[in-house]
């Protein structure tokens, strides 16, 4: 039979009704008669449940309507005389019945001038009975429908009034039927067909027997139980059928990971809930479940628990109730899932007490942490009405299954504010790591990789060895990443893109998310700091203010930005006689990998990160192999600060393992990596051959810095050491070569050498020490050879160019002079405490500017005049991506960051960095 279309037809004259039912969808039902203009005379409803009553007799009390409440109309098949008079007594035109449960007498069906109208969530004649939804599922049905009929005196028989069709998805259950279709749409067409009525519309179109159907109430435990012989499409259909109330259920076999308790009895009752087919195209791995009838065991694995059906086809289910309590499926074998304790800020416990009043209103009782929802007789509908109101409270996005997973009140917020905060609730953040008493202080950290949301063991159970540059004592072992975990990182970090808390939040949540990040790194900087000055030989104070410090600027600076970045309208030619609209629209990448240096381990993660995770993408993120500690300690802040498990991914690891296993792996979109020329060629190779990702790079350095002989000398001696000496010399904009106007060189050079010697060489974490130990031994070494170069290729070493005599990698800071253009010195970066001064004439210009360009280099540059005609010159003719004007390193979070050349491209910081991780959509509509 084809729907009847809805009209948006006023009435013409309003009725006098009577309300029959219960539930927000009858109240929902109250208001649009109201609105519509008919009276409602009375309202007959259930008894209230303990000191609950229904929401339809709440509304009705607030409207001042009679209220009506019985337990039942009819005793021994008959009208209750005093029920009907008590009905008689409104004298309604028509009986309206949205939700109702009860059976009404045929005596109070037809007494009204119009009789009574009923709602029935199917497409009727199929399915008639109270369990229509759910049997519309069980029979894989690919529509379902709702129906207004005339009530008769049979069971869903009546002639039909309306009705309305809507498409079924293979994944829809109970809930998503009724939320997306047939709750709304329900609502509208009860009140639609008696605007109809009256106008004098309303048909009355006799249902058919050919096709009907009439479905048994599934409330019986018999009519639950799970035929496990079934295919797995039946399977699936049959739960997710029954994922609402009651579930679908089985009985299994007491067991533990290692098999069945001998001599038990299948005594352990389990409930069904969440079932999707299985698209993966990978075998899960897992502890087994077995399930008595199933050919094959069951898998517990991270995202469920994995059945294959007797005919091969498999089926996802994510939520059990084992013997009565509702638990995730993988955690079928864990015995203590300990949820978070939050630590709740003000506006947070204000939410609490609100959320404290709602439950109260719909339970009719006091309410303590441990109040459960069901237990104190909550129905299906009230989880629908507490959903509803926490999202007007709150502008919190529940689910229904948030409640059924999280009866108690205290679970119930918790998971309430941890989604508020664009998290999911999770497990407490449990991580084999390290405790050390250093620094006057505990440090704790990490010591697992972090693949979504949890902290395992690599796959191939490899590991790092974490070393002290300080004294050369190992701090702990780390795990490293395998081409395996990288695979399955990246997997999370996809599955988080595309479907998890990450994609469904906004921007602006996106950004309060990353504030908290920030604040929570603040909580914790010192520790953050000491274990990046044992990590990777940071001076404490220095790693206090630039290392820590400008990381949580960063991620305040990009939090900022989270919901302003937009697109914008673009006057196009209009296709005449119609108009165009085109727009465009900045959208996250997707999944980004990043592969970060050793010299500034949190700096350059935050660098990265910031912009990519505002920008709205996901993260698998390789620290460098000697120092990744700060970026472990990170995970684990980024975890409680409610970042969505999937989001970030950090992957200790080794270049050719982990990182190259990054830079060829087909579902990275984009690539951000810091570090020396040479790999840099190789990422770049890799990403292009592999699925043209994205990429920017930020190389290496050989960044001149020019001292005309008018600069403010004791300001270009202070600036000089600092262009070289800061953080060890390990500073990817450290300046390469000096070059100093020879009318000052010998003066500047006396200064230089003067001051260097005091220079306090030592321990980082004492406050006094200006100078810590290269970060690890290889690059010692390297900085040894170094200098043995320019000392055969004829420089002058004037001071240091060797070990410090003690334990610990320590180098001298050095200074060399008489360094010609074409020496090795010249030209290749050290990347280390090696200052590398050359004269030059301010009489010839054009040949200080050929010098300082001539390199395959451009990442940053310093000028140093009194003369801003002259400085201005030459920061338009240097090749670098930073010109610094009389000061160095002078960089901050709103100033974009990235070089030329062989230096690489793409910027880090600023908003300019945001365009690394976002792509633009172009939108062109005619109208």
């Amino acid at each position: 039979m084809p729907p009847v279309s809805l009209t948006d037809e006023a009435p013409k004259k309003s009725l006098r009704v009577a309300i029959i039912g219960q539930s927000t969808f009858a109240a929902e039902v109250f208001k649009l008669l109201q609105r519509d203009g008919h009276e409602v005379v009375g309202v007959f409803t259930v008894l209230d449940k303990g000191n609950r009553e229904d929401p339809l007799a709440t509304i009705a009390a607030q409207n001042g309507k009679p209220v009506y409440k019985y337990k039942t109309w009819r005793i021994k098949g008959k009208v209750i005389p005093e029920v009907l008079e008590q009905y008689k007594s409104v004298n309604a035109d028509i009986n309206v019945l949205p939700f109702c449960t009860q059976f009404i007498p045929m005596e109070v069906i037809t007494h009204p001038k119009y009789e009574s109208i009923c709602y029935h969530p199917s497409i009727l004649p199929r399915h008639r009975g109270a369990s229509s939804i759910n049997w519309t599922l069980i029979e894989g049905d690919t529509t379902c429908g709702l129906s207004i009929f005339w009530a008769d005196d049979g069971l869903d028989t009546g002639p039909i009034l309306l009705q309305k069709t809507f498409p079924v998805t293979i994944d829809d259950t109970v809930d998503t039927i009724y939320n997306k279709y047939l709750y709304p749409e329900g609502i509208k067409a009860l009140a639609e067909s008696v605007n109809m009525v009256a106008n004098g519309t309303a048909p009355r179109i006799q249902q058919t027997e050919e096709g009907a159907t009439y479905d048994a109430a599934l409330f019986k435990p018999e009519t639950h139980q799970i035929d496990w012989s079934k295919g797995g499409l039946a399977l699936h259909n049959f739960i997710r059928g029954l994922d609402s109330s009651p579930g679908a259920t089985t009985f299994i076999h007491p067991q533990t990971r290692d098999g069945l308790v001998e001599g038990s009895e299948p005594t352990v009752e389990i409930k069904f809930f969440g079932s999707s087919l299985w698209e993966g195209e990978y075998e899960a791995e897992g502890d087994k479940l077995l399930i008595p009838n199933l050919n094959k065991p069951a898998v517990i694995h991270e995202a469920g628990l994995l059945i294959t059906a007797n005919d091969g086809v498999k089926l996802n289910v994510q939520r059990l109730k084992v013997n009565g309590k509702m638990i995730n499926a993988q955690n079928f074998f864990k015995a203590n899932d300990n949820k978070v304790t939050l630590e709740l800020t003000v506006d947070e416990k204000q939410f609490v007490e609100s959320a404290r009043d709602i439950w109260k209103a719909i339970l009719r009782i006091d309410i303590d942490e441990d109040t459960d929802f069901f237990e104190s007789g909550a129905g299906s509908m009230d989880v629908v009405r507490l959903v509803e109101e926490i999202k007007d409270l709150a502008n919190i996005e529940l689910q229904n299954e948030d409640i059924y997973m999280n009866t108690t009140f205290g679970d119930f917020y918790t998971v309430a504010i941890t989604k508020a905060r664009g998290g999911s609730n999770k497990k407490e953040i449990v991580y084999e790591g390290v405790e050390l008493e250093v620094n006057k202080m505990k440090v704790k950290f990490p010591t697992q990789l972090f693949i979504n949301g949890e902290f395992v063991n690599a796959d191939s159970g490899k590991t790092l060895t974490i070393v002290n540059p300080s004294d050369e004592s190992e701090i702990c072992k780390v795990q490293c990443a395998s081409a395996a975990d990288v695979d399955r990182a990246v997997l999370a970090a996809k599955k988080a893109f595309e479907e998890g808390e990450w994609s469904k939040i906004s921007a602006r949540e996106r950004g309060q998310l990353l504030f908290k990040l920030a604040d929570l790194m603040e909580q914790h900087k010192e520790e953050l700091a000491t274990i990046e000055s044992i990590d990777s030989g940071a001076v404490y104070t220095l790693a206090l203010k630039t290392h820590i410090g400008m990381s949580i600027e960063t991620w305040r600076y990009f939090a900022g930005w989270c919901d302003k970045i937009q697109g914008s309208t673009i006057p196009v030619n209009h296709a005449r006689p119609n108009r165009n609209l085109t727009l465009t629209k900045r959208e996250p990448i997707g999944v980004c990998a990043l592969i970060t240096p050793w010299n500034y381990p949190l700096m350059m993660l935050s660098w990265k990160m910031a912009a990519c995770l505002a920008a709205g993408n996901t993260v698998v993120m390789k620290p460098a192999a000697v120092c990744p500690l700060t970026a472990l300690k990170f995970a684990e802040l980024a975890a409680r600060a409610g970042i969505p498990a999937g989001v970030v991914n950090i992957l200790p690891g080794s270049g050719p393992g982990a990182g190259q296993a990054l830079a060829d792996h087909p579902a990275i979109r984009k690539l951000g990596f810091t570090g020396s020329t040479p790999i840099g060629q190789t990422i770049m190779k890799s990403c292009a051959a592999s699925n043209m990702k994205k990429v920017s790079l930020e190389l290496g350095g050989k960044s001149p810095l020019i001292i005309f002989e008018d600069c403010d000398l004791d300001k270009a001696v202070r600036n000089g050491m600092g262009s070289v000496f800061f953080n060890k010399g390990e500073n990817c904009i450290a300046a390469g070569r000096l070059f100093v106007e020879e009318r000052i060189h010998d003066e500047f050079l006396r200064r230089v050498v003067e001051e260097t010697k005091k220079i306090s060489i030592g321990d980082p974490l004492h406050r006094g020490t200006s100078h810590g130990p290269q970060n690890h031994k290889a690059h010692m070494d390297k900085l040894i050879e170094y200098c043995e170069c320019g000392v055969k290729e004829g420089a002058k070493l004037v001071y240091g160019g060797k070990r410090v005599d003690r334990k610990g990698y320590f180098f001298m800071p050095t200074i060399f002079t008489d360094v010609t253009d074409d020496m090795y010195i010249a030209k290749e970066e050290s990347f280390g405490p090696i200052m590398i001064i050359s004269k030059f004439s301010s009489k010839n210009l054009d040949d200080v500017v050929r010098r300082a360009n001539n390199t395959e280099y451009g990442l940053a540059s310093g000028v140093f005049t009194r003369d801003i005609s002259r400085a201005l010159q030459l920061s338009e003719r240097i090749d670098a991506g930073t010109v610094f004007i009389n000061t160095y390193n002078k960089t901050d979070v709103a100033a974009p960051f990235g070089g030329f050349k062989q230096s690489g491209f793409g910027k880090d910081l600023g908003q300019e960095a945001l365009n690394e991780y976002l792509k633009t959509k172009c939108v062109t509509i005619e109208y």
